[in-house]
């Protein structure tokens, strides 16, 4: 039998207390120092390398940690410095690193996208005419960082060069073959001096393998791997996928590499009949993903160790089997220690990186021992407790979704006859202009949320500070001159979490804090049961503003795939059945926000392209069911009731026709920080419905100018009709600061009256 080892792919970078957010953010507000700062980042680092060591891992990941973001780690050391921020082609300074993130008054910040089909962002690299040169070996620091402070043989960790072109933007179609002559060199430069600082192992990461693969994509590989391993025979080569089956399994197994990493959670059926198929190399080292990377729920590992069995068995002659997580503990939250108010039902059927790594550290224990470890017993108990639990059985909702997935839903009419109608009722100008949702999330309104929470302020005391908020920005919004105003969001905290704190089903952790992008954290609700309206969610708040404005006030929900797709979700049930039951719950609460006079409701689905599962082949199922599902929620309200949706951040140029079977009344999409990239998908799709592309950046502190937003409202009225398009930001403004939001939209607003004025003075000339 091959040997069996415990292993790890990467371990969240934000400590337990969210220590780096806040080490980096003080860095931001000039509250410290850099070397105060990489002093506070180098101690979380090796926390996370302690604890790793101390639950007992053999092949522990160094290099995976952050000051911001992974991929654009990748990208300064190789220089790669877009050419609009100031740049010497040494060391990138910190300042600079950070710039490219998030922007700064010279220069706008690189585009952010979804890291495969998870909540994670990364930055954009941008290739364009820089030439690379390597700056600093980030992965020799950890690795020399580690061997000294904790005497840890690390495996440094380096995103693949075939991977990280795949993510990055800036060449043409035809030039990846040269820039994988520019960047390989550089590759086997790093690899070079980990060797001979005596590194044994690198992980390389390739999780663009589970996506398609073609003959001349296999052969560039080969090609990469085959030079590595001629140029660097000193190291050996762990290549890791994860996220879904690797495509092309016996030429991806077949690859000149030393040991190949596989997801057998979230590509369990297209790897396991792979290998049954065509068994493993001997020889070389098997990643076995058994351990759920991306989801909360402790592993059935009676059934996990049957996997692992099957696996061995398989691959009879791979030199060792590392058991090991599906892919980065990244995307789960740290501990469970913290969390002393769950219910004990639910608590004990969680595990966290930490308690992932017990897990891992249990099924190895297993191989080796003649008894079935005391972790095998305890989670055995605690998920079949929880599945007997009324709270995952409640039969009026099934039913509910039942006769839901016999019939489509749609709206009473058709697009053309509503815009008539609304129109009418609405009398809006040219170029509307309105915000996406939220205002900035001020120190005070976080301060009040938290006394209102633990106890210190009473509900009515409560109330009154949101309504006197609600105020303030209702007369900000007329004051600016906004078209079509929003009540602000002071109540809430995270766009999932409000409502998930209101729907049955749900529940919620007090440090589940994950990473979404940069130093966003957020904490995912937990879908645990089975879901189902309780009382109106939106209604007071929404109500309350439109009673102190003659504009519409928009009501303002989360859409049912964006709360399925940013929730750790329950895996007893299809997810299709899940999102069904959320979108069912969202009807009743569209359907009270009309009742109470509120005719505008924005549903946002920002998170409707990450869940497409990465083989283009099994896109459309899962699109069906999201659109059907939006559609549920939306599709029971009268023609006059307008239905806005926003998506934000990700490429949407392949889906262009399902967000159009959205239905949706008005759709707001990011544009800005992609540089207006998306506008270029219009000219070869007619968009039909109401639209408004989002004309800055709101991740960035900069303000924009009225030249800049002008620019790129031109450049989409020249494939969009002038009659149905909106003027907005990007996304929400929850992350801003008054000054910045106040100036920014009143140069939105600026802009879209400039351009009015233009069309008139056109239409004046022409008569």
């Amino acid at each position: 039998m091959s040997k069996i080892v415990s292993g790890n792919l990467g371990y969240p970078r934000i400590g337990r207390n969210r220590e780096w957010k806040k080490a980096i953010e003080a860095y931001w507000a000039g509250q410290i120092a850099e070397p105060e700062l990489r002093e506070r980042l180098t101690a979380i680092r090796l926390d996370n390398l302690r604890t790793q060591q101390s639950k007992g891992i053999d092949v522990i990941p160094v290099g995976d940690f952050t000051y911001y973001d992974h991929v654009l780690d990748t990208a300064v050391m190789f220089g790669l410095v877009p050419a609009r921020f100031e740049y010497d082609g040494v060391a990138v300074p910190l300042d600079t690193y950070y710039a490219i993130a998030r922007g700064n008054k010279q220069a706008a910040a690189s585009e952010m996208t979804k890291w495969f089909n998870t909540n994670y962002h990364y930055i954009v690299p941008e290739l364009g005419d820089r030439e690379p040169k390597l700056t600093v070996n980030y992965p020799l620091e950890a690795y020399r960082e580690a061997k000294q402070a904790l005497q840890i043989e690390g495996k440094p960790v380096l995103l693949g060069l075939y991977t990280f072109l795949k993510l990055s933007k800036g060449y043409a179609e035809g030039e990846f073959s040269v820039w994988i002559d520019k960047l390989l060199p550089l590759y086997i430069q790093v690899l070079r001096e980990l060797a001979a600082e005596g590194a044994a192992w690198v992980q390389i990461d390739e999780p663009a393998l589970v996506t398609e693969l073609t003959a001349e994509d296999i052969q560039q590989l080969n090609s990469i791997y085959k030079k590595i391993v001629q140029e660097v025979p000193g190291i050996s080569i762990m290549l890791q996928t994860y996220f879904a089956a690797v495509s092309g399994y016996q030429q991806v197994i077949a690859l000149p590499v030393q040991g190949i990493g596989l997801d057998f959670i979230h590509g369990l059926e297209g790897n396991l009949a792979a290998l049954r198929e065509f068994g493993y190399p001997a020889g070389k080292v098997l990643g076995a993903g058994v351990i759920d990377g991306r989801n909360i729920w402790r592993s059935d590992l009676k059934a996990a160790k049957q996997l692992l069995d099957e696996i061995v068995e398989l691959a009879p002659e791979a030199e060792k089997v590392i058991v090991q997580p599906s892919g980065s503990l990244l995307h789960v939250p740290v501990s469970l220690q913290g969390e002393t108010e769950l219910e004990p039902l639910l608590k004990e059927a969680l595990a966290f990186a930490e308690e992932k790594l017990d897990e891992v550290a249990s099924l190895k224990e297993s191989f080796s021992s003649s008894s079935i470890p005391a972790l095998f017993v305890e989670n055995e108990q605690s998920i079949q407790a929880l599945s007997a639990a009324p709270v995952r059985n409640r039969h009026n909702v099934r039913n509910r979704v039942e006769q839901a997935l016999q019939q489509p839903a749609e709206r009473k009419n058709e697009f053309a006859a509503r815009r008539v109608q609304q129109e009418q009722k609405w009398q809006l100008p040219l170029l509307p202009t309105t915000t996406i949702g939220s205002f900035p999330q001020t120190k005070e309104v976080r301060s009040a949320r938290q006394k209102w929470r633990k106890g210190e302020w009473s509900t009515e005391q409560y109330d009154q500070y949101i309504q006197s908020e609600i105020d303030k920005w209702i007369r900000i919004q007329e004051e600016i001159g906004l078209d079509v105003l929003v009540h602000g969001e002071f109540e809430r905290t995270d766009m999932v979490e409000f409502f998930g704190e209101k729907l049955p089903g749900f529940a919620f952790t007090r440090g589940g804090w994950v990473q979404s992008y940069g130093t966003r954290c957020v904490k995912p609700p937990i879908i645990y049961g089975d879901v189902e309206f309780g009382q109106p969610m939106t209604v007071k708040e929404t109500q309350y503003a439109q009673s102190l404005t003659q504009k519409p006030v928009k009501g303002m929900l989360t859409g049912p795939i964006t709360i399925l797709n940013w929730s750790f979700v329950r895996t007893d049930i299809p997810r299709k059945h899940v999102a069904y039951q959320i979108a069912l719950a969202l009807r009743e609460e569209v359907e009270a926000l009309e009742r109470a006079g509120i005719e505008m409701i924005q549903v946002d689905e920002p998170a409707l392209r990450e869940g497409l599962p990465l083989k283009r082949e099994e896109w459309q199922e899962y699109l069906d069911w999201s659109v059907n599902a939006f559609r549920i929620s939306t599709s029971s309200v009268q023609d006059t009731t307008q239905i806005h949706t926003h998506m934000c951040y990700c490429e949407f140029q392949d889906i262009i026709d399902s967000i159009q079977a959205l239905d949706a009344d008005v759709i707001s999409i990011e544009t800005s920080r992609s540089h207006g990239e998306l506008i270029s998908s219009f000219e070869e799709h007619t968009y039909p419905l109401g639209i408004g592309l989002g004309v800055y950046d709101i991740h960035s502190p900069r303000v924009p100018s009225e030249e800049e937003m002008l620019s790129l409202i031109e450049r989409a009225l020249e494939v969009l009709d002038p009659q149905l398009f909106w003027i907005n930001p990007d996304c929400g403004l929850k992350t801003r600061g008054q000054e910045e939001t106040v100036a920014a939209l009143s140069h939105m607003v600026s802009a879209a009256e400039t351009y009015r004025e233009k069309v008139i003075s056109s239409s004046l000339k022409t008569r």
